[in-house]
């Protein structure tokens, strides 16, 4: 089969297809024909840093999420042909990943998908929508009569973010730190401009998720009503800790802070999704589809930061 298979340093000039061999299925996991996947800053990191961590087992094959069809079921009991979307678990670190033909994974990552979606389409969900709908629904108990400001908006998850709040009737208050970026946040209620502080800028804000992280995390804390909730889930500002936090201080009082970590996706969450997505007419979207004999313009596109939106690679076209 083609695949990406990576052992040090990869920037996008070094990416290619190599032949490797069709894994060998093993009880516990399946083997799954890829059709599409999503790109991720996960795997840049992987790429281009990550991947001399010695916890990386090398060489490895990148990729933290896909859509296909099941090759081979061994013991799940899952019929061959049928359609899977699988995430995470370890998927291009602990093991192979999907910038493959087919890729062999644990049967608790792979969930069955009930969708007539194109396979593109498809692949713009698994992480970034699971994501998304974690941070809303089980962290932030989003409803219809909230105010949910999203900052750092113009990216995968903020854009499949503000398709289920405004499908759910929230009103949606959305940021970027950059001018040119304000223009594709025109189906947000609201966009807005961010210069590191938006304290005294929003109002009424019930709900917050916040994809820059750690760098603005105070500054939104402040932003919300009391009663309202914060949900740090991205890292957008280059921040990974925040050192001298002071919960006491830094919490206003009645204000409440939860994070949401995408590394437990389950099947009553994926079916969730697509049965929103089904119920209220959403196509997912994405900001440009490659094929995968071109994956290495397709990560020359993720290095140089050229598109808005998820990248999706659609396998055996």
């Amino acid at each position: 089969m083609k695949a990406v298979v990576i052992s040090g340093i990869t920037p996008a000039e070094q990416v290619k297809l190599s032949e490797a061999p069709v894994p060998c299925v093993r009880p516990g996991w399946v083997l799954v024909r890829v059709r599409a996947f999503g790109m991720n800053h996960s795997e840049q990191v992987l790429r281009l840093s990550e991947i001399e961590a010695p916890y990386i087992q090398k060489p490895v094959i990148p990729g933290i999420e896909c859509v296909g069809e099941i090759a081979d079921p061994s013991d799940s009991g899952w019929k061959a042909g049928q359609r899977v979307a699988a995430l995470m678990g370890g998927m291009g670190r602990s093991f192979d990943g999907s910038y493959a033909e087919y890729v062999l994974l644990p049967i608790h990552h792979v969930f069955p998908v009930e969708s007539d979606l194109p396979w593109d389409a498809l692949a713009a969900v698994p992480e970034t929508w699971f994501t998304a709908w974690g941070s809303l629904f089980e962290c932030l108990r989003l409803a219809g009569e909230d105010t949910l400001l999203i900052r750092g908006a113009t990216c995968a998850l903020g854009y499949a973010a503000i398709q289920i709040a405004r499908a759910l009737g929230c009103r949606v208050i959305a940021t970027t730190h950059r001018p040119a970026k304000l223009a594709l946040l025109d189906a947000a209620d609201e966009a807005l401009l961010d210069e590191g502080t938006l304290t005294g800028r929003v109002h009424g804000v019930t709900k917050a998720l916040d994809l820059i992280g750690p760098r603005s995390l105070r500054d939104t804390l402040r932003c919300v009503e009391k009663g309202g909730i914060v949900c740090d889930t991205g890292i957008l500002g280059g921040v990974f800790t925040l050192n001298g936090f002071d919960p006491i201080k830094d919490i206003p009082n009645g204000v409440y802070l939860t994070g949401f970590f995408s590394n437990q996706p389950t099947q009553r969450a994926v079916d969730d999704i697509f049965s929103f997505l089904s119920a209220h007419g959403i196509v997912p979207g994405y900001g440009a589809r490659y094929s995968f004999s071109d994956i290495r313009a397709a990560c020359a596109a993720q290095d140089g930061g050229r598109v808005n939106g998820k990248i999706v690679v659609t396998v055996g076209e």
